[in-house]
């Protein structure tokens, strides 16, 4: 008696990753300045969206270059880097959360239609989502000779095999990756 049971797990996909001329495209086609520094910081810290929303200035140590998400993912905190590039804008925002709206924060959704926007002027024909700059961050990061346990980190990874999709993502001859072949 065999019994066919379909199994729940999912084929593994590899992420959309953005490159880098298109990250660049994209905070372009923003014209709203708090809106391109929201998206900046999204993509320069690889924060979820959600995680960007909660943001308290009280979070950051802008001098040191770095933050705080506070029970983020699995309701833990982790550290992020701050681009040296975006430390003066924030040094002006004001006590609270860091991008402030009607209920408190700003909402997900205000963020998701930025990007979606941002992607459709900037004339990106991949299906890009917030997500995608998470997964963007971390193979620049790869593709930049970081550490795999260090992107592991930054992106609050508990398992390294998570973390190892970025690898697969990244571009070979930014790795100076080269067949074997061609030193033959």
């Amino acid at each position: 008696y065999v019994l066919d049971i379909p199994s729940t797990r999912k084929a593994k996909r590899l992420p959309i990753v953005l490159t880098r001329k298109e990250v660049n495209s994209l905070f372009d086609a923003i014209s709203n300045d708090k809106h391109r520094f929201m998206v900046k910081l999204m993509y320069s810290a690889g924060l979820r969206v959600s995680e960007l929303v909660n943001l308290k200035v009280e979070d950051l140590d802008i001098e040191n270059n770095y933050g705080w998400v506070r029970k983020g993912k699995g309701n833990k905190d982790r550290v992020f880097i701050i681009a040296e590039s975006l430390k003066e804008d924030l040094k002006k925002c004001e006590e609270g959360y860091l991008f402030k709206g009607r209920r408190g924060h700003i909402s997900v959704r205000s963020i998701q239609m930025i990007v979606k926007n941002a992607c459709r002027k900037a004339k990106i024909k991949k299906r890009v989502s917030c997500h995608t700059l998470r997964h963007s961050f971390a193979t620049h990061l790869v593709e930049d000779n970081c550490p795999i346990p260090t992107v592991q980190n930054l992106l609050g990874h508990e398992s390294i095999e998570t973390t190892m999709i970025y690898v697969h993502t990244s571009n070979p001859s930014l790795l100076g990756v080269r067949s074997p072949l061609d030193n033959c």
